[in-house]
């Protein structure tokens, strides 16, 4: 079986943040995880509707990235959420925020949203956090978690936190830094050796050294197509491995909004 479902996801994926760079950042994120596909960047709630009201019934998201921190209100939040479940079946709606607010948690919650992700937490594993919200109830960051763990609301208290990245101790600094503009920022060996300071033969012997420290590091299996840019990636942006993930599916006839 491949890692997570590799090969076998194949997710259309809605971006929705008034953040030009935020855009164009996860976006370049997801487009290295074959497993998710960016269809629409919206700017806003109107051009997200209105690609929403267009788009062949074959395109339409199966995943909306939201930042929830632009919202005018909570109950625009609780609509937007609302409606979009309403209108495509088996929708997962994730929300990020730059800013922890804990009501704008308990909206998202209620309404039905799959994950609640701070961006300092999630960073570069946002691919990562859409295929685990995909077998979890409600999935949050660890701030989230700690801030909100009173909250009365069952789908926070029982969510599940997204684990840390994968830890390479034998990655040295220089070594990420070679791998990070070469494969995450897709930067030419050439101009990362200007970058860094250091030659050309260097900056290459430092990304062969990190891809045989990442594949070390990693037992899964791969699709044969896959370049070793893309398996790079996807291994250095792995989540750590949870041995025995606790259950946080809500119980039996147990609605978003329970109360103990």
């Amino acid at each position: 079986m491949t890692e997570s479902g590799i090969g076998n996801i194949n997710l259309k994926v809605l971006l929705m943040d008034s953040d030009y760079y935020v855009r164009q950042a996860v976006s370049s994120y997801l487009a290295w995880d074959r497993r998710t596909r960016v269809t629409f960047k919206a700017d806003s709630l109107e051009s997200m509707w209105e690609h929403i009201r267009q788009a062949p019934v074959a395109e339409l998201p199966d995943v909306v990235v939201m930042d929830s921190d632009h919202f005018d209100s909570i109950d625009i939040l609780r609509q937007t959420i609302i409606r979009l479940r309403e209108r495509i079946d088996n929708l997962v709606v994730v929300c990020i925020a730059q800013f922890m607010n804990s009501v704008l948690v308990e909206t998202a919650a209620e309404a039905g949203a799959g994950a609640y992700l701070l961006k300092q937490e999630v960073q570069l594993q946002i691919a990562q956090a859409i295929c685990y919200a995909l077998e979890h109830d409600f999935v949050v960051t660890p701030m989230v978690a700690q801030v909100c763990a009173n909250s009365a609301n069952l789908r926070i208290t029982r969510a599940a936190i997204l684990p840390e990245q994968q830890d390479f101790p034998e990655l040295t600094d220089r070594i990420r830094q070679a791998v990070m503009l070469c494969v995450v920022e897709g930067m030419p060996a050439h101009l990362a050796a200007d970058e860094m300071g250091i030659s050309l033969n260097t900056v290459r012997g430092y990304i062969k050294e990190g891809y045989r420290i990442l594949e070390a590091y990693d037992e899964s299996e791969y699709p044969v197509d896959m370049t070793a840019q893309e398996r790079a990636f996807m291994r250095l942006t792995a989540l750590a491995h949870q041995e025995d993930d606790e259950e946080d599916t809500p119980p039996e006839n147990a609605t978003p909004s329970e109360e103990e």
